[in-house]
C-alpha cells in the first residue's frame, strides 16, 4: 500500500528541524532509521531496523535504535503497532489514515482502507454528538497462511 502523504526529503527537512528544535546534535542514525523506515514501505521491528543498517555500519547498537525510535515516535515521525508476540513494530507516520489486520500467530501486518468502516465511525460519532478527531483500527486474526499450519 503506498499510501504516503509526505516525501522523504520532506520528513528528513522536518526531523532536521525537531533536532534544532530540541538543542540536539543532528544525527545521521535518526535519518538512516527514518530513510529505512520509509523505503522499506512496511512495518519493522527494531531488531530488523538495526540489522539493515549494520549493512553500511557495522558498529550500530540495538541499544541506539532503541533510543532513537522512541524520540522519533515522541515526535510523531513514527509510529509503532504492538501485534502480539512479535513485538513493537514500526511505520513512517507520514502517511494516509489505513487501518491494520494483524495475525497473532505470526506477527504479519496488512494495512486496509475501507471507506464504508470509514463512514461508519462518523456516522457513530455524529449519533454520540461528538466530532471524530482519529481512531486506530486493529483486527486481530489468525492469516491465510497461518490457519494452514496450525491445520496439519
Amino acid at each position: 500500500m503506498n499510501n504516503r502523504l509526505e516525501t522523504l526529503e520532506s520528513i528528513l527537512k522536518r526531523l532536521r528541524f525537531s533536532i534544532r528544535q530540541h538543542g540536539l546534535k543532528n544525527s545521521k542514525q535518526r535519518e538512516e532509521i527514518i530513510s529505512v523506515l520509509y523505503k522499506s514501505g512496511t512495518h519493522l521491528s527494531p531488531e530488523e531496523i538495526a540489522a539493515n543498517l549494520r549493512v553500511r555500519d557495522k558498529s550500530t547498537s540495538i541499544s541506539s535504535v532503541y533510543r532513537i525510535l522512541g524520540f522519533l515516535e515522541k515526535e510523531h515521525f513514527i509510529t509503532a503497532l504492538e501485534p502480539g508476540k512479535t513485538g513493537r513494530r514500526y511505520e513512517i507516520a507520514a502517511k494516509e489514515h489505513h487501518d491494520h489486520i494483524i495475525c497473532l500467530h505470526c506477527g504479519d501486518i496488512q494495512e486496509f482502507v475501507d471507506e464504508e468502516i470509514e463512514s461508519r465511525q462518523i456516522e457513530v460519532a455524529k449519533a454520540h454528538k461528538a466530532k471524530l478527531v482519529s481512531h486506530d483500527m486493529r483486527l486481530f486474526v489468525i492469516c491465510h497462511k497461518c490457519q494452514q499450519h496450525i491445520k496439519d
